[in-house]
């Protein structure tokens, strides 16, 4: 996975990271959400050609219900419908989790993350202008969002992955 993010570091400002983490510090990453939240893969023959995660929307506890969602894909696998696929089965998953909410951050411009997260039903909720700096130019970060699940008032707590995971 971490052959597949560097590219998006190193050559673009799909991330605003500047030195590519190692396959150590992704695995750290995952280690930390994977406490509640799910790291999706694809695979193809035995080998990681895409994957999707959800991450905390924010640390403060009322924000438990939201979250911030990533797709990242081999550059050969792009553009075969592999990130809509894991989107699909991030949101399911997160919707049997009881998350109420989603987002995601596109820097701009970036038509193909564009089209992707609207054509799951992510509708563009804000502009951060000129918010991100990288490659010696600031960039604007374009904010989508959906509602996974109408809220109860007062909602259910969230379940955690491991509790929805079957056992091995």
């Amino acid at each position: 996975m971490s052959a597949i993010y560097a590219p998006a570091v190193l050559g673009s400002v799909a991330t605003f990271e500047e030195v590519a983490p190692d396959a150590d510090e992704i695995g750290t990453r995952m280690r930390t959400v994977l406490e509640r939240l799910p790291w999706l893969v694809a695979d193809a023959g035995g080998e990681v050609i895409g994957y999707a995660y959800a991450g905390p929307h924010h640390t403060r506890p009322g924000y438990r219900w939201s979250v911030n969602i990533s797709v990242y894909i081999e550059p050969g696998s792009q553009g075969r419908g592999i990130g809509r696929a894991l989107y699909a089965e991030l949101l399911a998953v997160l919707r049997r989790l009881g998350i109420v909410n989603a987002y995601a951050g596109i820097a701009l411009p970036n038509a193909g993350s564009v089209r992707l997260h609207e054509a799951i039903g992510m509708k563009r909720i804000a502009v951060y202008e000129r918010v991100g700096f990288k490659f010696d130019a600031w960039h604007d970060v374009a904010w989508y969002g959906m509602r996974l699940v109408e809220p109860a008032e007062p909602p259910a707590e969230p379940t955690s992955y491991p509790d929805l995971r079957p056992p091995p």
